[in-house]
């Protein structure tokens, strides 16, 4: 019977040495606070390179590579950097979760993944087929129906099928791959925040990568039509800012780069707004309450033209 009873007694002992072992007074330390914050300049660069050579590379590329390099039933070199675009950023959100001090469920983080790489992948595909229909007179200003191209096809039931393809890019496929990439800056955002006696600065290394990254926020909001997932981020972002003031944190380094970079973002959106509101044909082309033109759109409408005539 005693050794029983002192098997039983253990745990309660151990349990009485390790809280007579805590100084007195001490508090229990918030784990997103405990280390020391720094400016992840390299998860940064990587993310502003990605974006810039991956993303807004494929239209730079499409109007300045020939179109004769590739056949046009072969992937080209847009459609390469797409692909290595779907295998980039999936894993640069991972670097940044793991460099987040709040940390996601194991099954969340899956799912945004395997959402991510499908609607890149939808992207993909009606985005390579846009582009093949643009080298032809495709003109991306007008709807699928009222294009000249479209019209001529026989039958004409085909340009439904066209249209649901364009409709899981446009809808479907951009929810897929922006909404958990908004959700992962968001998370990224939360946990960085600091005392205020820890208050910190942008290093000159994050001044220098706040302008291009902003430009790219501006590309992802006009190109991609996530003016809402953006403006919505940045409202949560504020909310957080001003609920971490009343407990004594301010944004560190990498919190005050993501917030200036999606406040700087917001001027050439305006900007561009301004100088296409009266456009009645991009008005058409983008009816509702927002009205954001894409720059492909603009392009085929005025820039095209121009140079045609």
């Amino acid at each position: 019977m005693q050794p029983s009873i002192r098997k039983r007694q253990n745990p309660a002992l151990h349990a009485a040495k390790f809280m007579c072992s805590r100084p007195v007074g001490s508090e229990e330390i918030d784990p997103v606070l405990s280390s020391k914050p720094r400016f992840h300049f390299d998860l940064w660069l990587c993310f502003t390179a990605q974006n810039w050579i991956l993303d807004v590379g494929r239209p730079v590329a499409t109007l300045v590579l020939p179109a004769d390099w590739f056949p046009r039933n072969r992937p080209g070199v847009v459609e390469y950097l797409h692909i290595l675009y779907n295998i980039s950023a999936p894993l640069v959100l991972l670097k940044m979760l793991e460099r987040s001090p709040r940390k996601l469920p194991r099954l969340a983080v899956h799912l945004g993944i395997i959402s991510i790489v499908m609607g890149t992948s939808l992207h993909l595909v009606a985005d390579s087929i846009t582009r093949r229909l643009f080298l032809i007179g495709y003109e991306l200003h007008l709807s699928v129906r009222e294009n000249p191209v479209m019209q001529d096809l026989k039958p004409s039931s085909l340009i439904d099928a066209f249209e649901l393809l364009f409709h899981f890019d446009d809808a479907l496929g951009h929810l897929m791959w922006y909404v958990p990439v908004f959700l992962v800056l968001f998370l990224f955002f939360s946990g960085c925040f600091s005392h205020r006696k820890q208050e910190e600065k942008i290093p000159a290394a994050g001044w220098m990568l706040l302008a291009p990254n902003a430009a790219y926020y501006w590309f992802l909001i006009t190109e991609g039509q996530t003016f809402i997932l953006f403006i919505f981020t940045l409202f949560a972002m504020t909310a957080t800012v001003m609920h971490q003031r009343r407990r004594g944190l301010v944004p560190n380094s990498n919190g005050l780069f993501m917030l200036y970079s999606f406040c700087a973002a917001l001027l050439p959106v305006a900007v561009w707004v301004v100088c296409l509101w009266n456009d009645g044909v991009l008005r058409k082309k983008h009816p509702g309450l927002i009205y954001v033109p894409q720059p492909r759109a603009v392009y085929t409408l005025h820039l095209q033209n121009n140079k045609e005539t």
